[in-house]
This record gives C-alpha cells, sequence and structure tokens, in this order.
C-alpha cells in the first residue's frame, strides 16, 4: 500500500478520537469536577462520559457528550453544551451540593446546567446526590434515596437508544426531538429535527425547519417495527421492538433489542436521512440497516392524489384508484410534483375501494370513540369526504380511547403502498362510479345463471312502467302548484305572485315511502316546528321538513314560508324544490346539503378541524352576500330575525346557505322598522331593541351577523352557563379584548396554522361595528360585504356593543345542542301577520 493512503487510512481513524480514559468510575459526585483528558465509565463498560473536540475545530472547541465506549471509532450518542462549547482547557464538569450538574470554564463562567435545583426538591440531609451514566448510555442525577431528579434521556441530541422515550404530552403539547448535528464534525444543533406531530398525536415526522420532508404515516397499533437477519453481519440477528404506547397524559415512542444487538441505534444524520444502524465488530463499521428516505419516499414527492409504492424494486410513484397524472408528459419524464387528477368528478352516492397495505395520507382529521361501522358512517354521510381508514389499537400498553378513526376530506398528500403487514392500514377510498360498478357486475353474474331471473327482471320492469306512467300523469297534473290562498299579497307589494311559481308537487304517500315511513334511520335534524328527513325523491337527495301536528308554525306561516322562500333565488340561501300539504300534514322540501349546519362542524371538536381559515372567511362572506341579497338585491326586503349558526347549512363544497325563513317579514320599499309584541327567534343574536322592545329592522339581522361573526372567528358558542373567559358572553369578551388591544388573540387556536391575523383583525371589528347599541351606527350589509371583499382598513372604532340580560340562554344553548343537527331548520314560536 502506498505511503499517502495509509496516512489518509489513519486519519480517517483518528477523527474525532477521544481522550484516553481514566479510572473507570461511573458517577460524578460533589467535589469531584471531571476535567478536560478524564471520563467517567458506565458499570459495564459500554459508554463513556468525557469532554471530546471536533476534528479541525480552531480554537479547539470541547464539548461534553457520551460516546461507545466499547467501540474504536468515536461515536457520540449525546451532547451536552451543543449551543455553547468551551475553549478553556481548564474547563470543568462538576455536580454541585444542589444536584446541580454544571459545566464551567476557566474563568468561572457557566456554559451549560442541567437546572436541577429549580425544578427538584433539595436532596435529603445527610446526604448527596450522584451523576451515574448507566450501562444504557443515558446519565442520570440521583438523589441519596434512588430518586431521579434529571436523566439525559428526557434531552436528546441527534441519536435514539434502547429505552429512550420520544413522546409528546396531552395537556402542554410538549416533546423530545432529536436534532441532527449541522455536520460531521459539527455537534451543534442542525435544520433537521425529528418527533412526535403535535396536531395528532398519532405520526412522527422530519423537518427541515418547519417543512416535513419525511413522515412515518399514523400509528397502526404495531409493536414490531424491524426484524433483520443479514448475511454481513456475521451472525448476528438484529430484532428491534419498537412500541407505541398510549397513556392518559402522553403518547410516546420507545424500543429495546435483542441479544447480539448490543449497539444498534436510530439517528437522524446531518443530511436529514433517519437511520436504523448496528455495529458489525467484525468489519469496523457501522451497517445501515433502514432508513427514511429514498426515491419517492420523501415527503409528496409522488404529488397529491399519487403513492410511492415501495413494495416494488425500484419504488415509484403512482396514481390512486379512480385517479391519472395530472400531466403525463411529466409523468413519463419522471417528475411527479403535480401529482394526479380524478378521472371523473365525485357523487355523493358513490362507494369505497379498500386499498390496502398502505401508509396513510397525511392531512386527515381524527374522530374519536368510532368503531368500524360508525367510522365508514362518518365519511359515508359527509360528501366532501374522499376517504377514511379504521383502526383499534387496543394493546396492554395503551389506556384510554383506543380507537383510531381517520377522515380525509381533499386532496391525499403524501401516500405510501408498504405492503400489507402490521404497519399498514387499509384505506377506504371514495371512487367515482364504486356503487355503479358493482350493480354491473352483479347483474352480469345474475342474469346468465337462471334463465327464470331474467322474467322477474322483466315482470318487475313491466309493474315499474305502469307505476311511473301514473305517477308521470299525476306529476304533469299537479306540476304547478296551486297554492290558493297562500300569498301574503297586501306585503308583496306586487300583488299575488303565488301562482307564477312552479314547484314538486309531492303525493303524501310517496314522502311516506321514501322516509320509511318517517323513520328515525333517515332523521337528520329536529325542532320546535317537527322533524327534518334525508330522502331521496328521484334520483335526487333531499332534506324533508314536516311540521308537527301541534307546530306553533301554522297553516299561515307555513304559506309564507313557500311563498317567500320560492321568490328568493340567490347561492347562499337554501332553495325550496317543493312542498306537500294534504289534510292536516305541512311539509317542505328543500335541497340537502350534506355537510348539515355550521354549528354542528363549528362547536364539534372533533369536526371543526374541517374549518380552517380560508374556509371560515369564504363561509362569512357567503353568508354577508346572502344577507346582502334579503335586504337590498332580492325584489323584496327581507327581514330574517333568526339568523344563526344553526341556520346557516353548508352544501358538499362548504358553501354557506342561510336557511329557515319561516320567521322572516317583509318590508315595503318605504318601510324602516316594524314593531312586534311577539318576539321571536334565539336569545345571543336577537338585538337588544328586538329582544326588549320588539323593534326590528334590517339593522337587527346585522347585530346577529355580527354576533355569528364573532363566533366563526373565535370557534366560541355567544353564550355558556359558566361565562366566557370570565366574561358574561362572547360579545363582551371581543369588546373587552379590543378594549386591551388584544383582537388578534380572539382566533380560533384550531385555525392559528392558517389564519392571517390581518384578516382576523378585520373581521373582529367589522362584527364589534355590527354589534354596536345604537342601531343606526351598524353599518349596511352593502358596507359589510365590500370591506371583507376588499380587506378595507379605514374603518371607524365601534361604539358600545349592546347586549341583555339573557334569561333564556341556557335553555337556547342546550336545544341548540340536542335539536340541531344535518339540515336542521329550527323554527321557534311565531307571529302572525
Amino acid at each position: 500500500m502506498a505511503w499517502p493512503a495509509i496516512i489518509r487510512y489513519a486519519i480517517a481513524l483518528l477523527v474525532l478520537l477521544p481522550p484516553p480514559p481514566c479510572a473507570a468510575v461511573d458517577r460524578l459526585v460533589p467535589g469531584n469536577p471531571l476535567s478536560p483528558g478524564a471520563t467517567i465509565v458506565s458499570d459495564g463498560g459500554s459508554f463513556a462520559l468525557g469532554f471530546f473536540s471536533p476534528a479541525n475545530s480552531t480554537p479547539a472547541k470541547l464539548y461534553i457528550g457520551i460516546w461507545y465506549n466499547d467501540i474504536p471509532q468515536l461515536t457520540v450518542v449525546w451532547v451536552a453544551n451543543r449551543e455553547t462549547p468551551v475553549t478553556s482547557s481548564s474547563a470543568s464538569l462538576s455536580l454541585t451540593n444542589a444536584s446541580d450538574l454544571v459545566l464551567s470554564d476557566a474563568g468561572g463562567r457557566v456554559a451549560w446546567t442541567t437546572n436541577v435545583a429549580g425544578a427538584a426538591p433539595a436532596p435529603a440531609a445527610g446526604g448527596a446526590a450522584a451523576a451515574v451514566l448507566l450501562n444504557t448510555g443515558n446519565l442520570v442525577i440521583r438523589s441519596p434515596d434512588g430518586t431521579t431528579l434529571w436523566q439525559s434521556f428526557d434531552h436528546p441530541a441527534d441519536t435514539f437508544l434502547p429505552g429512550m422515550k420520544i413522546r409528546i404530552r396531552y395537556v402542554t403539547r410538549a416533546g423530545e426531538r432529536l436534532v441532527s448535528w449541522k455536520g460531521p464534525a459539527d455537534p451543534s444543533p442542525g435544520p433537521f429535527s425529528f418527533g412526535a406531530d403535535p396536531d395528532t398525536f398519532l405520526q412522527v415526522f422530519v423537518w427541515n425547519g418547519t417543512r416535513p420532508i419525511w413522515r412515518s404515516g399514523p400509528w397502526t397499533g404495531y409493536m414490531v417495527s424491524t426484524q433483520t437477519t443479514a448475511p454481513y453481519l456475521t451472525n448476528t440477528s438484529v430484532i428491534v421492538y419498537l412500541a407505541v404506547v398510549n397513556t392518559e397524559e402522553e403518547i410516546y415512542i420507545t424500543f429495546s433489542l435483542s441479544d447480539g444487538a448490543a449497539h444498534t441505534r436510530y439517528v437522524l444524520t446531518d443530511a436529514g436521512d433517519y437511520q436504523l444502524q448496528t455495529w458489525n465488530g467484525s468489519s469496523s463499521a457501522w451497517i445501515l440497516l433502514s432508513w427514511t428516505r429514498g426515491e419517492c419516499m420523501s415527503y409528496g414527492y409522488c404529488g397529491l392524489n399519487g403513492y410511492c409504492d415501495i413494495t416494488e424494486f425500484p419504488s415509484t410513484c403512482k396514481c390512486l384508484n379512480g385517479f391519472e397524472p395530472t400531466s403525463l408528459e411529466d409523468w413519463r419524464g419522471g417528475r411527479f410534483s403535480q401529482g394526479c387528477r380524478r378521472k371523473e368528478a365525485l357523487r355523493c352516492g358513490d362507494g369505497f375501494l379498500a386499498f390496502p397495505g398502505i401508509q396513510s395520507p397525511d392531512k386527515f382529521v381524527l374522530v374519536r370513540n368510532r368503531d368500524l361501522h360508525e367510522c365508514e358512517a362518518e365519511c359515508t354521510k359527509n360528501c366532501s369526504c374522499v376517504a377514511y381508514a379504521y383502526a383499534n389499537l387496543s394493546t396492554s400498553r395503551t389506556k384510554g380511547d383506543l380507537t383510531r378513526c381517520l377522515v380525509w376530506t381533499g386532496d391525499l398528500t403524501d401516500t405510501t403502498r408498504t405492503g400489507v403487514g402490521d404497519a399498514s392500514d387499509t384505506l377506504y377510498l371514495r371512487v367515482a362510479g364504486t356503487m355503479r360498478a358493482k350493480r354491473s357486475h352483479a347483474l352480469k353474474t345474475v342474469l346468465p345463471a337462471v334463465l327464470i331471473s331474467g322474467l322477474l327482471i322483466l315482470a318487475a320492469i313491466s309493474l315499474a312502467w305502469f307505476k311511473f306512467k301514473g305517477r308521470v300523469n299525476y306529476g304533469a297534473k299537479h306540476k304547478k302548484l296551486t297554492l290558493d290562498d297562500m300569498s301574503a299579497s297586501d306585503e308583496l307589494g306586487e300583488g299575488n305572485h303565488a301562482q307564477d311559481f312552479e314547484f314538486l308537487s309531492v303525493r303524501f304517500e310517496d314522502i311516506v315511502a321514501a322516509t320509511s315511513n318517517f323513520s328515525e334511520a333517515c332523521k337528520i335534524g329536529q325542532g320546535g316546528f317537527g322533524k327534518v328527513y334525508k330522502a331521496m325523491l328521484g334520483c335526487r337527495e333531499v332534506a324533508i321538513k314536516r311540521l308537527s301536528k301541534d307546530s306553533d308554525q301554522g297553516t299561515k306561516e307555513f304559506k309564507n314560508e313557500v311563498v317567500l322562500i320560492a321568490k328568493l333565488q340567490h347561492r347562499n340561501l337554501v332553495r325550496l324544490l317543493g312542498c306537500s300539504v294534504e289534510a292536516d300534514e305541512k311539509i317542505l322540501i328543500y335541497e340537502y346539503l350534506a355537510n348539515g349546519s355550521l354549528d354542528a362542524t363549528l362547536f364539534d371538536n372533533s369536526r371543526k378541524m374541517l374549518l380552517d381559515w380560508p374556509m371560515r372567511l369564504n363561509i362569512i362572506k357567503g353568508v354577508a352576500r346572502g344577507l346582502l341579497y334579503l335586504h337590498q338585491d332580492s325584489r323584496l326586503t327581507i327581514i330574517h330575525r333568526d339568523l344563526k349558526a344553526a341556520n346557516v347549512l353548508l352544501d358538499a363544497e362548504m358553501r354557506p346557505k342561510i336557511a329557515d325563513f319561516g320567521m322572516a317579514r317583509i318590508f315595503n320599499d318605504s318601510q324602516e322598522n316594524a314593531n312586534t309584541r311577539c318576539v321571536v327567534g334565539t336569545y345571543g343574536y336577537m338585538a337588544p331593541e328586538y329582544a326588549m322592545e320588539g323593534v326590528f329592522s334590517i339593522k337587527s339581522d346585522v347585530y346577529s351577523f355580527g354576533v355569528l361573526l364573532l363566533e366563526v372567528v373565535t370557534g366560541i358558542r355567544r353564550s355558556s352557563s359558566g361565562g366566557i373567559m370570565g366574561f358574561p358572553n362572547l360579545i363582551v369578551y371581543a369588546w373587552n379584548m379590543w378594549k386591551e388591544g388584544k383582537a388578534r388573540d380572539l382566533a380560533d387556536p384550531y385555525i392559528m396554522d392558517t389564519c392571517s391575523l390581518d384578516e382576523v383583525l378585520l373581521c373582529s371589528h367589522v362584527a364589534l361595528l355590527c354589534v354596536q347599541e345604537n342601531p343606526d351606527d351598524r353599518p349596511l350589509m352593502s358596507s359589510v360585504v365590500l370591506t371583507l371583499e376588499n380587506g378595507s382598513t379605514r374603518l371607524p372604532a365601534p361604539n358600545n356593543p349592546g347586549h341583555y340580560g339573557q334569561t333564556s340562554s341556557d335553555v337556547e344553548q342546550t336545544r341548540d345542542r340536542t335539536e340541531n343537527s344535518m339540515n336542521s331548520l329550527t323554527l321557534t314560536t311565531i307571529e302572525g301577520r
């Protein structure tokens, strides 16, 4: 071998060489500091603690570290003073009488300390604490009675050792992270980190700064991660037992090893790879067993709706079922960032395909306390839900909620096909035409089998044709609904236009059939007016509102709602499709809105994550535009009188539609306000002049909109029996936050990652202008829409808000919780005209 090659080999072996060890003492005690050149060694001889200096550092930087003592190549697994190296050869590490480890330089300046004294009780009298290096690589400070006061395993560097825990706590949302070195010979913190995701508690990430570059996928309940027997390990079998433990206080990951694998570790490299390595003594080298990233395994490499298939070699990007490459040219050229798009748009009735062996996508919503069938129902009933996955995580080491129902409502991000195994999910993916395909396949299978099946089908078709023919004739006869007295011509201002509108007039017996005789299984809401049912009429999903026979809404109010809604055509108002009036039955048929009422999502912690800030802002703007149409842009000036979160319904795209016009009033062109002795509506949303004096106007609706706007921004109900942050209701709380200059803090914590604080401040400002005590001070909806659309910052300061003693607030709030759900159209006491 040439001399230069020998020299290079020698230099490589000497890089980061530790200082020569001294006596094999495994602990530090007060009065016996550790100096450069000395070490302490664990009782079994596996690990050493001491000073080390990276190669080529000028001047020499000294770090306190722990490394493998019985491996010739220096492999540091923990560093104390990563950000504060010392340069003095007179530095020392000592244990104080207050049980703190302190690293100081020659001048006595403290470079690093454990700070135990401020967080733990002082040691008992008559004894002193000791810092002990265990044979696991854990440096532990113990009190004289054996209590652990501090341990290095709770403060990891870049290495995950057997027995360590990477955890996150439910209450504080804090947890441990591995942080990479900045470079191969630079122990200072690098840009890469590894740890649990605080938003889900169910998966771990590798981040480059704040950007994810690798993801483990949601926890599937598995316990064994890797079992490897490799020929190059010279008869050494490495079995890694990776456990994810869910307790009442935290979730944590830990791992242990089988015999014969004494030196195996996970390490987060300075290049951002999370690697499982084991030491091979015969070759004096670290052997790589597994790693995080390779080709398409980087986070989001395959784009939206694509997946990385690692069951094939080499691994490659593919499109999920029902999708195709967004750009076939890019896909063929190995450029996958544009991902995949659906071949066919989804419809609400489409079913799901099972996709086993999957590491589930990111950006899921965790729904707690659901079994498999309830998880499926959670996704099925929401037409914007595109996929779900379920797991029962029950093991002997878990506590609390043991189910894991995940749902997805948008594009699928960072999906990987891993092959069927303990660490994989079955992803149930909603695919266009799935149900139709199943029916077609069933017919192809059955029809050729038995001739009589064909005869039965022909007979059924004949019967259906005769029945349909009769229904067509009936429909033609009743296509135009004769409302008789169902006009309010004195208030319409344009004569009797009731006869101008064509509705779907449905026989009561057909409604009974569509709702399975008003079965509870079809019920999706209930209020003081009666019940709401979901049904199929023809090929369309509808919401059927059946007034109870003892409902406060009489025939006159029912006619009012039919005539009124029929005249209203706006994308942000719920659409009336038809009605049925037979005997004492009064039924309205509305378009079905898949995502139900706003309050059912906004105030449900398991669902409100579906409403990020851009979506909430769109809902606010949509409601504002709908209200502007009622007040100004329709042929009639209409006061809704019961605008609230329960009366804002969300379609499959989360677009808002104002519902429930049973209490609405019509104004003529010259009318500004009206007075009533019978106040109707919902406490907390009603303007004070209306609640206390019966005076209502378009400014009453503006007040209600302001309350709704505050609810959407904060995610807090308008009132509660226990108050809100020490204030009697949401309006008073928001007003005080505004006065103290803390309006930006009103934002719901669930939207902090997606919101613009300037937009939150603007919406809070507009809301407080809307709820001012004097109706004349409140803006018109035209000004509100203009402000929200253009982001105007030149707004007047709000005056004192109006609020009142809400003696029925608790009752109303309870009623809202129990009565309002999917497509709930609540109606309370009605004032006759």
